[in-house]
């Protein structure tokens, strides 16, 4: 997530099971009855006969009750390195985490997260891993429903993606840059730590809204209320039968009496559950504070667990892929080498009758990449929509003369494609996907283009500066320019197209220093 999407949490890193960190991490447990659980492993580039080795595991912490008052946000990330960190001195608390009825568990299709991590944990000698998540609700659970509650909006038959989602609910933008980077290596960059945090933590933002929803549409919770949580122990027959309690019933509308029904038959279900399993089970060590109502109810009425079958344990190997080696599909793999790497003069060149000046369109995937290379001057426009097809992505690019940067293969693949208007980048962080562009299209920067551009909607500035003044008088209702700025006799530059005003402060000598190490300017 970029820093302007305005979500404060605070990241615990975790290395010792002896650290302050892991004895907050621990406190944070036992005061928390909503966690939102992922994992990051190296990915693999080809089938293997074994699952990849979890490197991090991120738990974020809902502090609950009065505890969250006292902390920014009430919510904590704790990012848990498996590959410092003696896992059979972990196994026992997380293997009770994820099974304790008084913490709901949150993740996103983490089923393949569970195998992994069960892998993980054997290979260490904890076996026999873990075979359940309960009780669990998973985000795209969250999503259909609140989908299906929006007036003529049918669920969608696709999966969505976690980024889609987020933009969807929270309206922020979740960067997925750094899925594939190499979470083995050591130390993690802040940038992934960042990164695995964010993913961690949407996940409790998204079911805040989604209790906030339930809460406020009732969904049985205020018409049980009014009968007491007592009676949810109670059959129907029994609660008909108790003083004052049936004329409440018989007065309720046919749907919420349904819901009560419902409620009384899902709680009542889940209580049972938990109580037989702790009886069956060993106790577990994990001391937590009670749910609260509204969760209790999310937990009764929509939350599952998540269970590994036998089959999940081990690796699928594909033997279709091993044998399918046809000269199709060898020469398929050729052209997407070719279109891989970037041949023959761009889109630009005087020669093709372009006007000299460099010009990309970065899609989604690299959508960062865009505002660094606008930082150094280089003109980066970014898709029209927040999800083009691919069509309309690539006559953008041939109609404005711009090579689509992406890091989608799959854009490779469309026969349409015309040479050189397209070039996939291979780097993960934008530093170095900003090196990589610059070298690869051998672009001349120097300093004088450093902020030349608004990295807001990539426009050029006015050619004359504006006083103070006349920059007080631009900004009025449209953007406030903070009051320690007009003693100090500042040139103000706006933007022709946004009319974004900038001016020569802290972040921007921070910001030319940057880029002037990044490109080794001075060098």
């Amino acid at each position: 997530m970029e820093p302007d999407d305005q979500i404060e949490r605070t990241i615990y890193s975790i290395s010792s099971v002896e650290s302050a960190e892991f004895i907050h991490f621990t406190e944070a447990l036992s005061r928390s009855s909503v966690i939102g659980l992922d994992a990051e492993w190296k990915p693999l580039r080809s089938p293997q006969s074994a699952f990849p080795i979890v490197s991090l595991l991120q738990i974020a912490c809902q502090l609950s009750g009065n505890e969250a008052t006292h902390r920014q946000g009430g919510t904590l990330v704790f990012l848990i390195d498996l590959l410092v960190i003696p896992l059979p001195s972990f196994y026992g608390l997380l293997r009770d985490v994820l099974v304790s009825p008084h913490i709901l568990k949150l993740g996103f299709r983490f089923n393949q997260d569970l195998v992994y991590l069960s892998s993980t944990f054997c290979a260490q000698g904890c076996n026999p891993g873990f075979d359940r998540v309960e009780p669990f609700l998973d985000i795209t659970s969250i999503y259909n429903y609140l989908q299906h509650k929006q007036p003529g909006r049918k669920i969608p038959k696709q999966i969505k993606s976690l980024a889609t989602i987020c933009e969807e609910i929270l309206g922020i933008s979740l960067s997925k840059e750094l899925q594939c980077s190499d979470w083995s290596c050591r130390p993690l960059t802040e940038e992934q730590k960042a990164y695995a945090a964010a993913d961690a933590h949407c996940l409790l933002e998204i079911f805040n809204v989604f209790q906030r929803k339930v809460i406020k549409e009732g969904n049985s919770f205020h018409t049980v209320t009014e009968l007491g949580f007592s009676y949810l122990d109670c059959g129907l027959k029994e609660i008909l039968v108790k003083p004052n309690t049936s004329g409440t019933i018989l007065r309720t509308k046919f749907c919420e009496a349904l819901e009560i029904v419902r409620a009384t038959t899902a709680i009542g279900f889940f209580q049972g559950i938990s109580s037989a399993r702790r009886d069956v089970s060993r106790v577990p060590s994990l001391n937590t504070i009670p749910m609260d109502d509204s969760i209790l109810l999310i937990v009764g009425q929509y939350c599952d667990t998540l269970l590994l079958k036998e089959s999940d344990r081990k690796p699928k190997m594909s033997k279709k892929k091993g044998k399918r080696k046809s000269s199709e599909g060898l020469c398929k793999g050729s052209r997407l080498q070719n279109a891989d790497d970037w041949q023959g003069l761009p889109p630009w060149d005087l020669t093709l009758g372009g006007d000299g000046y460099p010009k990309f369109l970065c899609d989604v995937m690299v959508e960062g990449l865009a505002k660094h290379l606008r930082c150094v001057g280089i003109d980066a426009a970014v898709p029209y929509s927040k999800k083009p097809e691919t069509r309309v992505l690539i006559d953008q690019a041939q109609r404005e003369k711009r090579v689509l940067l992406t890091r989608d293969v799959k854009l490779l693949r469309h026969e349409y494609l015309i040479k050189n208007q397209i070039y996939r980048v291979k780097s993960l962080l934008k530093n170095e996907q900003l090196l990589e562009v610059i070298d690869t299209f051998q672009l001349k920067i120097s300093e004088d283009q450093l902020m030349s551009r608004c990295t807001k909607c990539n426009g050029r500035f006015i050619h004359k500066p504006l006083t103070t003044e006349e920059a007080v008088e631009a900004a009025k209702g449209f953007q406030v320019i903070p009051n320690c700025l007009f003693d100090k006799n500042l040139e103000f530059w706006q933007c022709m197209d946004c009319n974004q005003l900038y001016w020569e402060g802290t972040q921007y000598h921070n910001a030319v220093q940057k880029f002037i190490d990044v490109c080794k300017l001075h060098e």
